[in-house]
């Protein structure tokens, strides 16, 4: 894949550490801090670099003929049970909670603001929860449809999602840009879909010129459960994950990951293949800032003064 290099600030040295990244992102005008670790405005110039890549995207799949679902950064809480999620990764859930009290309760509200102590006692949850995952939504569509065709079904979703994972360092980001594929059929059809995208990824960096490799992955499972449920999903190779250097060169980042669910959302949601049998699934995601912050890092700063190739290639246009 493609070798890369590494960022400079404009002529200064190439960053070190996540902070150093942080501080740079945040003194171009990338990232503008909110004073919550993890939450970032986006200047014009990052903003834009998130929309090409998902321009470039879009280029990328315009033959595999997706449904295009865009969904908004929240779930009921009966989906978002149905899914399991809690059962893995409770420390990175968000609820949304509202307040629910009357006149009083909202006197005692801005008494307790006021007095510089905690106001949200009387918060109740809405109903609602954070998008952890931007194909939540996509099982129970499908499932509603009844069985699937023979030739499967395939969904292109994009969403805002959330993570609990507050952090100082810039990828590892509460609130971000999720950009998926869904496949859902037969075994061999969502297999074939995953390795597919793993030769389209390599195309991908080798067109952005980035330092990327092919890992075999487990997700973030919570507690002494989660260690078992990790060390099963490496043995049976279920999840794959493309990773390039940015924050900490000896621990390089996700920027895409390739997974495949077996039967366990047709399960939890009743999806069906076209002979009536539980559907499987897979989806290949990517991190819209993640992947723009590998071509801030290994490119420089400002995108204008990237090599013609990469910015022909995020343009769609030959170099």
């Amino acid at each position: 894949m493609g070798e890369g290099r590494e960022a400079t600030g404009g002529g200064g040295a190439a960053a070190a550490s996540a902070s150093d990244l942080l501080e740079a992102l945040v003194d171009a005008g990338h990232l503008i801090p909110t004073g919550t670790p993890g939450l970032y405005g986006r200047g014009a110039a990052f903003d834009a670099l998130l929309d090409r890549l998902e321009a470039l995207f879009d280029r990328l799949t315009a033959d595999d003929r997706a449904e295009r679902l865009r969904f908004p950064p929240a779930i009921g809480r009966a989906l978002f049970e149905r899914s399991g999620y809690l059962d893995s990764f409770p420390h990175l859930a968000g609820t949304v909670h509202a307040f629910d009290g009357d006149e009083r309760g909202h006197r005692e509200l801005l008494a307790a603001l006021r007095a510089g102590r905690d106001w949200t006692g009387r918060q109740a949850p809405t109903g609602l929860v954070l998008t952890p995952a931007a194909c939540y939504p996509v099982y129970p569509i499908f499932a509603a449809r009844g069985p699937l065709p023979a030739t499967g079904g395939i969904a292109d979703v994009a969403s805002w999602c959330f993570r609990h994972e507050p952090s100082t360092e810039p990828t590892r980001l509460q609130l971000f840009r999720m950009r998926e594929q869904v496949r859902l059929g037969r075994p061999e059809q969502v297999l074939d879909f995953r390795q597919r995208w793993i030769e389209r990824a390599r195309q991908l960096v080798d067109m952005l010129d980035l330092p990327a490799r092919l890992e075999l992955a487990h997700d973030p499972f919570f507690g002494r459960g989660g260690q078992i449920m990790a060390a099963s999903q490496r043995d049976q190779r279920l999840k794959f994950e493309l990773v390039v250097p940015i924050a900490d060169p000896q621990r390089p980042t996700a920027c895409m990951s390739f997974n495949y669910h077996q039967d366990h959302f047709a399960r939890s949601f009743g999806i069906r293949d076209f002979e009536g049998a539980p559907a499987h699934t897979a989806c290949v995601g990517f991190g819209v800032e993640r992947l723009a912050m590998a071509l801030l890092r290994h490119h420089g700063l400002d995108p204008t003064c990237w090599p013609a190739r990469i910015r022909a290639a995020l343009e769609g246009a030959s170099p």
